[in-house]
């Protein structure tokens, strides 16, 4: 008897020290439109506590990037998620136009789940277009489902992708009433601790403060002027300059929407943040759970106001003391170094084209619609009658395929000479610098190097375009002559933060090149389990051996 308990407390040793070299709690932090020149520009403003823990405590990739296009919200999460790219996980867009159905869809969008919280908010959401894994997922199986998982963003896709398939929950802002939602796909009811949350109306208390910058606004060096004519303002503001009364503008914004154009969006996420690793007990037993946070409110206020705003250096300067504050909150309720924590961007930005324009720099705008339009009536000469063109979107032309299903012995050739038509037209074009049809994408590599082989990664065979086509530096799709967006395959787009702090992380830092789906792979090397199921990253060697 006394050898029986002897070895049973041998294995409850052996089995407790292994769960010792695990972390109780990792924490992937995403800020939705960040620049890795963010940490270096910014870095005077920030505290000792927050970012600077981070860099000089953890370890930073300062060669991060992400190695295919479109650098959107949606494939950015995913892909950060999963270890691999949207031609395999199938997170092409933020929305990309269903072939099948002939309509655009969303990312997260799966009319089966109805909202809950909000009868009319957004919540017909669910993970159902993810094709592979997730590190999350991982993590579930590997633990028989005992690990807890939770995803929590103000936008939905935000929550929904990096908690992939099998999340006890994952909850996004509703602008209608200033709550956070969730869908069916995950529960009937929102859990006691949302519930809680949402009864403080944290929303209201920051839409009745005003939105001025933390410092005197003298000290802001590292931003251009207040008053600039490249910022996009918020309706019933005169221009986009401080200070902003958020109680006044919600007369003329829809619900609570103006909270997440102000730097209050992450505090409200914070907040929401530390309820949840206290509601749902985050790292307290002997499994290793998973706390997903996507920081929204950059990404709004961002292309409003471009990079070089005073909004969005204050927004950071904010969101330095809220990382701050949420790893204090983490040393307290799960332990110092017992936790890890990664931060990283699902895009970057490019400057406001008008603004390049003005200082000489090539950058324009790409009057997508009118290109549509012109396309279109030079079709005609060659297929009178026929709309040759279902959809332009993603910088993606996808093509009517009904118009080539007919005689075999010619419909082939139709399309062919239809896609040649298209690819000579539009490289033509002002602003657009690369062509390819899809014939050719299939016949190219994977050059990590080239725009040809960023376009073959995020081009997934059964949902993209067509033809793909790449703009020239400094051009976007669409817009006005204020604000700006991202999307490209460009450094400007592609180049990151990469940092992991805590647990089993080395200090230090790293000017090897890096993908964005190396995070997945190494976060599996730590947690040791398996990769996720499409992952096609590499583990960050020179932080974890």
């Amino acid at each position: 008897m006394k050898k029986s308990l002897s070895v049973l407390s041998l294995l409850f040793f052996a089995a407790y020290t292994h769960a010792q070299t695990k972390p109780k709690l990792v924490v992937g932090i995403v800020v939705d439109q960040m620049r890795q020149e963010y940490l270096y520009r910014f870095e005077n403003k920030f505290g000792e506590g927050g970012f600077k823990r981070l860099m000089n405590n953890g370890y930073m990739l300062t060669n991060a990037h992400y190695n295919y296009v479109p650098t959107y919200t949606g494939p950015g999460h995913a892909s950060i998620y999963s270890g691999t790219t949207p031609s395999v996980h199938g997170i092409i867009g933020n929305d990309w136009w269903d072939k099948n159905l002939k309509k655009s869809v969303n990312c997260v969008e799966d009319d089966r789940y109805k909202p809950v919280g909000n009868p009319e908010g957004n919540g017909d959401v669910a993970p159902s277009r993810l094709l592979s894994t997730t590190i999350t997922d991982e993590l579930k199986l590997f633990s028989q489902k005992r690990s807890k998982v939770v995803g929590i963003s103000m936008k939905d896709r935000g929550a929904v992708l990096p908690a992939g398939h099998m999340a006890d929950g994952a909850y996004w802002y509703d602008s209608k009433t200033g709550k956070f939602i969730t869908s069916t796909y995950y529960t009937a009811t929102l859990p006691a601790w949302v519930d809680a949350f949402n009864a403080l109306k944290l929303a209201d208390n920051y839409i009745g403060q005003v939105w001025n910058t933390l410092l005197p606004i003298s000290q802001y060096t590292e931003s251009g002027p207040d008053d600039s004519p490249y910022e996009r303002k918020l309706k019933g503001m005169p221009k986009a300059i401080f200070p902003y009364n958020l109680k006044e503008l919600q007369k003329t914004n829809d619900g609570y929407e103006v909270l997440i154009h102000s730097a209050f969006g992450d505090d409200l996420l914070t907040e929401l943040a530390k309820a949840s690793i206290a509601g749902e007990q985050l790292g307290k037993d002997g499994e290793t759970d998973f706390l997903s946070i996507s920081y929204s409110t950059p990404d709004y206020i961002g292309h409003g106001t471009g990079p070089n705003s005073i909004e969005v250096e204050d927004t950071y300067i904010r969101l330095d003391r809220n990382i701050e504050d949420l790893l204090n909150r983490l040393d307290k309720e799960v332990g110092v170094d017992q936790y890890v924590v990664f931060l990283t961007a699902d895009h970057a930005v490019v400057d406001v084209p008008q603004s390049l324009k003005d200082n000489r720099i090539a950058g324009g705008n790409f009057p997508l619609s009118s290109v549509e339009a012109n396309l279109n009536d030079y079709l005609q000469k060659y297929y009178p009658g026929k709309k040759l063109i279902d959809n332009i979107s993603n910088e993606q032309v996808f093509l009517n395929q009904d118009i080539f299903s007919g005689d075999p012995k010619t419909s082939g050739i139709d399309l062919l000479i239809a896609t040649e038509l298209i690819t000579n037209y539009l490289q033509a074009i002002e602003g657009v610098a690369q062509v390819f049809p899809k014939s050719t994408i299939k016949q190219s590599s994977y050059d990590e190097g080239s725009v040809k082989g960023m376009i073959v990664r995020g081009f997934h065979f059964k949902r993209s375009g067509d033809i793909a086509y790449q703009l020239e530096p400094g051009w976007v799709s669409g817009g006005s002559i204020q604000g700006t967006t991202h999307g490209a395959a460009y450094t400007y787009d592609t180049h990151v933060p990469i940092l992991f702090f805590g647990k089993g992380i080395r200090k230090g830092s790293s000017s090897q090149y890096h993908s964005i789906t190396d995070i997945a792979p190494t976060l599996s090397v730590l947690l040791k389990i398996k990769f996720p199921s499409g992952s096609t990253g590499q583990p960050i060697s020179e932080m974890i051996d």
